[in-house]
C-alpha cells in the first residue's frame, strides 16, 4: 500500500508540474511558451528556490570577481506584468564591469518564477560603452521565459530567456540533492541546473539552488553572504 501511494503521489506530481507550468515545448523538448500563466502573476513571492521580496541579498566571489544581486524597492511593466527588479552588479578586482537591471514575476497559482528581460549597462573605465545582452518580453519577438519553476523535477527543460538571437538561455534540472560548499556555509538538497544556449552551442554552466535561500552558486562564483539588507529610501 505504501508503494502504491508514493506511485501516486509521485504521478501527481509529476502531472501538477505539467499542469503549473502550462508549458508548450520545442522540436528539442524544451518548455517555451509560458503565456498561460501571465494573468496570474505578481512582483512579490517567495518560491523556495527564488526569492522575490524587497531587501533580499547576495553576494558571490571568485578571486577578484564579485556579483552582488538585489531585490529592489522596486517594479517595472513589462509586456502587461508589473515586475519586480533585481539588480546585479558586477565587478573586477573593485572595478565596475556590469550593471544589470532585471525582471521577474511569480506565480501566484504555481509558485514558478519567470523571467521578463533584463536593461543591461557595460562598463569600462567608469563610462558605459555599451548595453549587451539586453531584452524585454513583448519586444522584437522575444517572450518571458521560466527562470525557477514551482517544482523543480529532474529532467524538466525549459527556457529561461526567449529573445531571438539575443538571448536564449535554457536550463535543464540534472539533480535536486545537491550537496554545496561555500564560503557562507554547507547547503543541502541543493537543485542543479545545466544551462546551455542555441545561440553558443559548446557553451555550458551549471547553477545551484539552495530551499530557503537561492542561488548559491553559478559556475565558479560561490555564496560568500546572503540575507536581508536596508535598502535606499526613494
Amino acid at each position: 500500500m505504501r508503494y502504491l501511494l508514493m506511485a501516486a503521489a509521485a504521478a501527481f506530481a509529476l502531472a501538477g508540474f505539467a499542469r503549473t507550468d502550462d508549458k508548450k515545448s520545442d522540436a528539442g523538448g524544451w518548455s517555451d511558451d509560458f503565456s498561460a500563466e501571465k494573468a496570474d502573476l505578481a512582483h512579490t513571492g517567495k518560491n523556495p528556490y527564488f526569492v522575490l521580496e524587497p531587501g533580499y541579498q547576495l553576494v558571490f566571489e571568485d578571486g577578484k570577481e564579485r556579483n552582488v544581486i538585489t531585490v529592489l524597492n522596486e517594479t517595472k511593466t513589462v509586456d502587461g506584468v508589473e515586475c519586480r527588479v533585481i539588480e546585479e552588479r558586477e565587478t573586477n578586482d573593485g572595478k565596475l564591469v556590469e550593471v544589470s537591471r532585471n525582471y521577474y514575476a511569480i506565480s501566484k497559482r504555481t509558485n514558478s518564477v519567470y523571467y521578463f528581460g533584463e536593461d543591461v549597462d557595460m562598463y569600462k573605465d567608469g563610462k558605459v560603452t555599451g548595453h549587451d545582452g539586453s531584452w524585454l518580453s513583448g519586444k522584437d519577438g522575444a517572450r518571458f521565459g521560466l527562470m525557477m519553476p514551482g517544482l523543480p523535477l529532474a529532467g524538466s527543460k525549459f527556457y529561461q530567456e526567449v529573445a531571438p538571437k539575443v538571448a536564449m538561455d535554457r536550463a535543464e534540472v540534472v539533480g535536486v540533492r545537491e550537496t554545496v560548499k561555500t564560503p557562507a556555509g554547507e547547503f543541502k538538497n541543493c537543485v542543479k541546473f545545466e544551462e546551455t544556449t542555441p545561440l553558443e552551442p559548446k557553451t555550458k554552466d551549471y547553477t545551484w539552488y539552495a530551499p530557503g535561500v537561492g542561488l548559491v552558486q553559478s559556475g565558479d562564483q560561490k555564496l560568500v553572504k546572503y540575507g536581508k539588507v536596508d535598502l535606499p529610501k526613494k
